[in-house]
């Protein structure tokens, strides 16, 4: 009966063992959070200060509203100068009438509008803009371009050296001026979204990691603006406005590649840029800020 009466008691006691087993062994360890929200993100501090950030979701459309593409603007001679047409749109031209001043000759891209929407996982994106692309190609040689020319001809001659006796050119550019809109494919690769920069109690500052990628696509460009400017000994400077017989429209090859806080562009266009005449092939290549 002793026996029986030990084991009936060990069986009851055993649930009020365990229990007080468990309490004893139990991790009790708190830890005090404090969430921070910003206008995107929620940042988690803990008790020793640590910040976390839980970003908010990536969108699928991402807007810029300003960049700037700072570069050279050069072009591909391609031209015939044997032949009768390009004769008669420039007079007596030869090969190295016009050689540029590589240097000198800019290129300035302004976009306004930059749209980034997302195709597949945010790595393939479709990209576009919108913007104003400005070319300005400096010559080395006394080169004007005749506003007026003759109307009667079958080909006006427009493009002609000036070789007045004793007159010597400080400056002699042609500039084309394009409203731009181009579209590309675009891979980015993943980083992190956002890290803390600093926390406070009334402020957060969180900082969005730059890009890192490259894109690939064409542009599509109408010509808004076109003068010939040039600066010379005896007449000073001069400025004349008109279309030159260039292309109204300028089709372009166009890429970029994204570094961060920089990245590098080019263009290449799919014909010349003048209707007639000369065959001349433009490209870009430069350096674009504000990505």
């Amino acid at each position: 009966m002793k026996t029986i009466r030990i084991i009936v008691w060990t069986i009851l006691m055993a649930p009020f063992c365990l229990q007080a087993q468990d309490k004893k062994g139990a991790d009790t360890t708190e830890i005090s959070v404090k969430i921070i929200t910003s206008k995107k993100d929620s940042v988690i501090i803990t008790g020793n200060g640590q910040p976390w950030v839980k970003a908010s979701r990536v969108k699928n459309v991402t807007t810029s509203w300003f960049s700037i593409d700072l570069g050279f603007a050069n072009f591909v001679d391609n031209t015939l100068y044997t032949d009768a047409a390009t004769q008669a749109f420039a007079p007596g031209a030869t090969d190295s009438w016009l050689d540029l001043r590589s240097g000198k000759s800019v290129n300035v891209n302004i976009w306004l509008l930059s749209q980034k929407i997302n195709m597949v996982r945010h790595v393939l994106n479709l990209k576009y803009s919108l913007g104003l692309e400005l070319n300005n190609y400096r010559f080395k040689n006394p080169v004007r371009l005749n506003p007026r020319p003759a109307t009667d001809a079958a080909i006006p001659a427009v493009v002609y050296l000036d070789e007045a006796p004793g007159r010597t050119y400080k400056k002699s550019k042609l500039a084309a001026d394009y409203l731009t809109l181009p579209v590309m494919l675009n891979v980015s690769f993943p980083v992190k979204n956002r890290k803390v920069v600093e926390v406070n109690r009334k402020n957060v500052r969180i900082k969005a990691s730059k890009e890192f990628g490259f894109s690939a696509g064409i542009s599509a460009g109408y010509l808004y603006s076109a003068r010939n400017k040039y600066i010379n000994s005896d007449e000073g400077k001069h400025k004349f406005k008109d279309d030159f017989s260039l292309n109204p429209w300028k089709i372009s090859y166009v890429g970029e590649v994204n570094l961060g806080y920089l990245g590098v562009y080019g263009s290449f266009a799919t014909k010349s840029m003048f209707k007639r005449g000369l065959d001349l092939t433009p490209y870009t290549v430069g350096v674009r800020v504000g990505l």
